[in-house]
């Protein structure tokens, strides 16, 4: 097993906090060092704010866990440092193949168009995920920003306040108490926070059980993602193959509900089924071992006075689509910004709010689509199973039944198209660039316009005039200036301008379009401006 696992990365070390008389107050306390809580605490310390992060851990999660990282997450990754190191770790794929029985029916291609910096997914272990973001807190701690992470500080209780949070923790050295001003839960499905307050999820559990087993082997088969429905080695069930860095290859197999989970896990009765799979000539050595239960679920609300839930301590649902850690790293990138606008009293606590709204509303996209293929991928009759079976059959040789075939539809960002912070479209252009949407990313001579727009308001103007910036309620939005005249590939027209002459756009700092318009409009702007940050409307 890889050695990361043995290595204290935040080794426990007495803070001052722990021999005050008085508790301390910090600004921002972040329950658990996964992905998301580093990944939160790094994108706050780059903002200037203090953050500090607790943990009952001191090492990176064992297992490699999630392990499909979307292109939209790597883009998040740029802005915190780590895209660049994340890819070149990884494994890159855009292409996926569907299986049934032994025979392939059709694949998929995910990122078809050319004109992106980052491929439409990696394969990644966690742990390197957790592993590089600890590495960015060392960063940021040479540089001065006020970033600290405590291993093995546990959480035991925390009490919710009309203007801080109250939390007591236990170390090696005892227990002491602290006070924040707010508190980001992160730590994970199980939720401790969430329990401490009384709260739960609502949502379906499925009765099925699927065995991930990492393994690994030196293996001829592509850098793809395979599926199989009712493979001759696991019948009347499904499997899955993914590759990964140093060897290590994923095995997802679908094992059934009414089992005996700490016997399937025995090696015993994992190296079979596996070697089924792969046959008796390919050597392989098991790297780790796990059992989940599908579960699409989410709590009522994420916000809860000063402690705000993210990532799995907010929201779950079945691995297949890696929407999970994805989804995750969204509700990070759409947290943040709106974190330090309140803290910097740029904006009131109820723009908070609006990552409520939207964050729920991304969760509940990812749980139907989840839902979808869980009920795809394990059939509840005998009905059910034919109806999928026929389209499975006929998706061999007719495109239009190839839509209808459902092994995980992956991970994608949703549009805040609802949201009270979108502004009316007032532009006749791509709906994938509309009000809400994600930024699409173009390729500008030798760089890629992602990175331009930063982590910042920025109104872009395309082959449209306006002022070098616009100041409105104390937030800048700085301009950056296009021209179809240099667009060689056409990608920015396709993606941004369609038919129209100009265009000017008010984006988010995390890279969501807040509101477009063929012109610049001083009015409108401010107005738009005012809207995403929660001062022309009730959130």
């Amino acid at each position: 097993m890889n050695k990361i696992f043995e290595v204290p990365l935040y080794s426990y070390e007495r803070s001052e906090d722990q021999d005050r008389t008085t508790p301390a107050r910090h600004p921002v306390v972040i329950i658990g060092a996964g992905p998301v809580g580093l990944a939160a605490a790094v994108d706050l310390a780059q903002q200037g704010i203090r953050v500090t992060v607790l943990d009952d851990n001191d090492k990176v999660s064992l297992g490699s866990r999630a392990i499909c990282f979307a292109k939209r997450t790597l883009e998040i990754a740029d802005r915190l440092g780590i895209g660049d190191a994340l890819v070149d770790k990884a494994v890159q794929w855009n292409l996926g193949k569907v299986f049934f029985s032994d025979r392939k029916v059709y694949e998929f291609n995910l990122l078809p168009e050319k004109g992106h910096q980052r491929p439409a997914f990696v394969n990644l272990q966690q742990y390197y995920f957790e592993d590089y973001l600890v590495q960015r807190v060392r960063a940021l701690q040479q540089e001065g920003a006020p970033i600290e992470i405590r291993g093995r500080n546990r959480l035991t209780a925390i009490t919710n306040h009309d203007d801080h949070v109250t939390l007591d923790i236990e170390t090696p050295e005892g227990s002491y108490a602290l006070e924040a001003d707010w508190v980001l839960a992160c730590d994970g499905a199980g939720s401790p926070t969430r329990q401490m307050m009384g709260l739960d999820f609502v949502g379906r559990v499925f009765e099925d059980n699927f065995l991930i087993a990492d393994v690994i082997m030196d293996a001829e088969f592509p850098t793809e993602r395979w599926f199989w429905f009712d493979p001759p080695f696991n019948p009347g069930q499904s499997a899955l193959l993914h590759k990964q860095p140093d060897g290590v290859w994923r095995i997802d197999l679908q094992l059934g509900w009414d089992i005996d989970k700490a016997k399937e896990k025995l090696p015993e009765n994992v190296i079979p089924r596996i070697r089924a799979m792969l046959g008796p000539d390919i050597p392989f050595e098991l790297d780790w071992v796990s059992i989940y239960t599908f579960q699409c679920r989410r709590m009522e609300k994420f916000r809860h006075g000063r402690v705000i839930f993210a990532g799995d301590a907010a929201h779950q649902v079945s691995p297949f689509g890696a929407r999970g850690a994805n989804s995750g790293l969204q509700d990070v990138d759409n947290l943040c910004w709106k974190l330090k606008l309140v803290i910097d009293g740029a904006a009131s606590e109820h723009l908070l709010d609006s990552y409520d709204t939207e964050r729920v509303f991304g969760a509940d996209e990812n749980i139907l689509n989840s839902s979808r293929s869980t009920d795809f991928i394990t059939p509840k009759s005998d009905i059910s199973r034919l109806l999928r079976d026929a389209v499975l059959d006929l998706s061999e040789q007719y495109e239009f039944a190839r839509p209808l075939v459902n092994s995980g539809r992956l991970s994608a960002p949703c549009s805040y198209v609802h949201s009270p912070l979108t502004s009316t479209d007032a532009l006749d252009g791509p709906a994938r660039s509309a009000p809400g949407s994600p930024c699409p990313d173009v390729p500008l001579e030798d760089v890629f316009l992602l990175p331009q727009l930063g982590d910042r308001f920025t109104l872009l103007t395309i082959d449209a005039e306006a002022p070098e910036h616009i100041n409105e309620s104390g937030i800048t939005a700085q301009r950056l200036s296009l021209s179809c005249a240099d667009d060689t590939t056409q990608a920015l027209r396709e993606r941004y301008m369609g038919a129209a002459e100009g265009a000017v756009y008010l984006i988010r700092p995390d890279q969501h379009v807040a509101a477009r318009w063929p012109t610049f409009d001083d009015d409108l702007v401010r107005a738009a401006l005012r809207r995403v940050i929660g001062k022309e409307h009730d959130l």
